[in-house]
């Protein structure tokens, strides 16, 4: 059996975002001021969580987050940051650019509802979810490998040590990771990944955890929080463990979804939940 940590955070404000309008890929908009300061506050709160791979979109917003973080932390200095073009943010073709508004204009002129919608020239929510599961697929297919080298080296995946509770106690107070008698100190982890990504692509990576994997929130977690989209720099946590061959049933755990307490100090409007 193989067990990860998968940390998930979106991008920073862009004005783009600010001014509630739509980037998709199309528009590759940096951070603002605001969104520089919001990742300077993502990378503070994870500051003590030793990810052993980082992964992002390749979109600027998302770059500049993924390295603001990667700058704040004091565990993970020799990890590198890898672009991945399956974690950009949905396509919506000739909306991009556009007020969010037009776009529910444009879908209710075509008799539909967003974000069910698709502009000409835009990803279907079906496409979305088939990168989103792509990449989620490759992820636990390269701990599952790595998992079998470290078997065959006894000793940490290409000489790495094992991440242990204590890497993630940002997180580790909720894991419940506690199995055979064990104090959650006690318990390894074979990978600890950071992905920073995008609203709706985020917001389908979930909805694909939840109608495709058969993964369920916890009872504390309310469901309008669970599937809505993240603020800027939002966190989730999950813990997966899933067994060689059985990529397609994981074992997925929540920690936190959507959390963005580390954007309390800031002097912004960082709790808005527009796609954009």
């Amino acid at each position: 059996m193989a067990r990860f940590a998968l940390t998930i955070v979106r991008h920073g404000e862009t004005r783009y975002n600010k001014e509630k309008l739509l980037q998709g890929q199309g528009i590759d908009e940096p951070l603002s001021e605001i969104g520089f300061m919001q990742a300077e506050a993502a990378g503070r709160f994870l500051s003590d969580v030793r990810f052993t791979h980082v992964f992002s979109s390749d979109l600027i917003r998302a770059k500049q987050t993924a390295s603001t973080i990667m700058k704040n932390n004091k565990l993970s200095e020799e990890v590198d940051i890898k672009y991945d073009a399956r974690l950009r943010e949905r396509k919506y073709g000739i909306a991009e650019g556009q007020p969010l508004g037009e776009l529910k204009i444009m879908a209710k002129k075509s008799g539909e509802q967003c974000p069910s919608y698709t502009p000409p020239g835009g990803e279907t929510l079906q496409q979305v979810r088939a990168r989103a599961k792509d990449f989620f697929e490759f992820l636990c297919q390269m701990v599952l490998d790595e998992t079998s080298s470290t078997e065959e080296a006894a000793h940490g995946a290409a000489g790495r040590e094992p991440v242990t509770a204590k890497d993630l106690s940002t997180f580790i107070r909720r894991t419940g990771e506690t199995q055979d008698g064990r104090r959650d100190d006690d318990v390894t982890f074979d990978a600890s990944i950071l992905l920073v990504s995008h609203g709706a692509y985020m917001r389908n990576w979930i909805k694909y955890f939840v109608e495709d994997l058969s993964f369920a929130f916890p009872p504390d977690l309310k469901k309008s929080r669970e599937l809505s989209v993240s603020p800027n720099t939002g966190i989730s946590h999950f813990i997966i463990r899933l067994n060689p061959g059985e990529i397609g049933h994981p074992d997925i755990r929540c920690v936190c979804i959507n959390r963005h307490d580390h954007l309390a100090d800031l002097n912004a409007d960082t709790g808005h939940y527009a796609i954009v």
